[in-house]
């Protein structure tokens, strides 16, 4: 299954002159949100060991619980700032429009780190240095959709524009 043809563009949005990967199409088809997942479960190895997913807000949460339930270990959500209920440990980061902040609560164990998209790595990067800073230990980063052509970065993905 091609999962490109589930992934719609959407010219000039948010913001003249990006295309948007929308993913909307292949969460309405089952068949196609099935593999994705499959195909995301088929890039973690066998041999290390996972606690629990860390998804980042918000359609890493799509993936991100998903992908825990097939491989039976916990979730754990990376808000945006203001979303989740003290404690957390929070991190600031530099945005392509400005400026974000992620939370997360604080924890142990092994985690791998899920979103749907990796453009320019800095909301990736920034979950990884807050995964840290909360007490968890990042064993691998995943995503459905890389968009290597905005970067140098080696990223684990099952889509490559």
């Amino acid at each position: 299954m091609n999962l490109k043809d589930y992934i719609a563009d959407i010219p000039d949005w948010p913001k003249e002159g990006i295309v948007f990967k929308d993913i909307s199409p292949l969460l309405a088809n089952s068949d196609a949100f099935n593999h994705a997942i499959a195909s995301l479960k088929g890039l973690v190895d066998d041999d290390i060991t996972i606690d629990a997913i860390v998804g980042i807000e918000s359609r890493g949460f799509l993936f991100g619980t998903a992908l825990a339930n097939s491989l039976g270990c916990g979730f754990i959500m990376c808000r945006k700032a203001g979303k989740l209920p003290p404690p957390a440990i929070s991190t600031s980061y530099a945005l392509e429009y400005g400026e974000g902040t992620l939370e997360i609560k604080e924890g142990t164990g092994n985690v791998l780190i899920v979103d749907d998209l990796y453009a320019t790595g800095g909301t990736m990067k920034a979950t990884r240095v807050l995964c840290k800073k909360a007490g968890y230990t990042v064993v691998k980063e995943l995503v459905l959709i890389n968009l290597s052509f905005l970067h140098n970065d080696t990223v684990n993905s099952v889509i490559e524009y």
